[in-house]
């Protein structure tokens, strides 16, 4: 049986945690039978496709999983939250948003997310 240092254990918790890769982060809290959700479910299926290794782009279901959506004190849905690679809130919007947009917003915040960068 292998046991794991204090050390090891952190570092395996940290390199399979969206934090770990220190890369801005959108987090849409949703819900699969929302309507805009829905809408919004191939925008981040693609922006997480385009832009895997420079953003972090992560769904949670707040009717699946409660506990994970209370964290983010969302009171409408769909909700995105921009997040710096520190982890501090950026920037929150709430409903629908079109990838422009998400795309405008995060240049706004200071990150350039065109196809050649």
């Amino acid at each position: 049986m292998k046991t794991l240092t204090f050390s090891a254990l952190l570092l395996l918790l940290l390199s399979t945690s969206g934090w770990a890769e220190n890369l801005p982060r959108l987090v849409d809290v949703g819900a699969d039978k929302c309507i805009p959700c829905i809408k919004m479910a191939p925008i981040l299926d693609q922006l997480r496709e385009d832009f895997s290794g420079r953003m972090t782009v992560t769904f949670v279901d707040i009717w699946k999983n409660r506990q994970e959506a209370d964290k983010y004190r969302v009171r409408m849905i769909p909700t995105q939250i921009f997040y710096a690679p520190d982890g501090s809130e950026l920037y929150r919007h709430t409903g629908f948003f079109s990838r422009h947009d998400i795309l405008r917003k995060w240049q706004e915040l200071g990150y350039d997310f065109t196809a050649d960068n």
